[in-house]
């Protein structure tokens, strides 16, 4: 049984999408949210519906990339891993879609301001990322598809969710809240950023810390209910612990 992930990161496609065609709204999966939860069930049978079921619960990525706002963590992705932190990656080369950013709507505008690429375009990072997590998920196959959509809707779909997800993560005000913020001089401990984002959010996300103590990420993890289109995603403590160390962490101030 597996795990899915949400983050951001550049990614290169190699057919081409219709990008009038791109964000579309995508009618609804129709798999509802009765049926059974991922990574809960060690026997639910093979046989479930993969169009309506991820053997995979979800994390999602938020991070720190300069030009991007000051008051918010940015998107790294949504990534399909095995309930235990590990994952798979690029199950589909055919569906590596290229010209992500060719129309223009409220989800291209967000994924603007907040889905950045801090080594690279922002259209490389979208492509990778839908490339190398989002063709994992089974329940957007295309012939989990309504039979009209067009080439990429679900593409569409995973960023359409990507972004609504991250919208329901204010990581940086839950730290604010508490008094943790970007700093060039103070240094905070890593149960105190825990503690804060478990009281905001009911549930315990990892941080992650390069070698010498600068936070870079954090990972919230989730169950799902349902397709990745319109499906519950039920949070959960972190499976893996944090890679940041106990005291010292420096939260930095964005570059520029």
């Amino acid at each position: 049984m597996s795990v899915t992930s949400l983050v951001m990161s550049s990614l290169l496609g190699v057919s081409y999408v219709n990008p009038m065609n791109f964000f579309h709204n995508l009618a609804g999966s129709g798999c509802g949210t009765s049926g059974p939860i991922s990574c809960q069930d060690a026997n639910t049978p093979p046989a479930a519906n993969t169009c309506c079921f991820e053997s995979p619960g979800t994390q999602v990525w938020d991070t720190d990339v300069a030009g991007s706002p000051e008051d918010s963590w940015t998107i790294h992705g949504l990534w399909p891993d095995n309930c235990d932190g590990s994952y798979i990656e690029n199950c589909d080369p055919s569906r590596d879609y290229t010209d992500i950013a060719g129309g223009a709507s409220s989800t291209l505008d967000f994924m603007q301001q907040y889905w950045l690429n801090d080594d690279g375009t922002n259209e490389e990072f979208w492509e990778h990322e839908w490339a190398t997590h989002g063709t994992c998920y089974s329940t957007l196959d295309v012939d989990c598809l309504p039979s009209s959509s067009p080439t990429g809707a679900e593409a569409v779909a995973f960023f359409e969710t990507v972004v609504r997800v991250f919208k329901t993560l204010p990581t940086y005000d839950w730290l604010a809240q508490a008094g943790i913020t970007p700093s060039s001089d103070q240094t905070y401990s890593l149960s105190s950023m825990l503690s804060a984002l478990q009281d905001a959010s009911g549930y315990i996300p990892a941080l992650s810390c390069s070698r010498s103590g600068k936070l870079s990420s954090i990972s919230w993890y989730f169950n799902l209910q349902g397709s990745i289109i319109d499906g519950e995603f039920v949070p959960i403590d972190n499976p893996k612990d944090s890679s940041c160390p106990s005291s010292g962490i420096q939260y930095l101030p964005k570059e520029g």
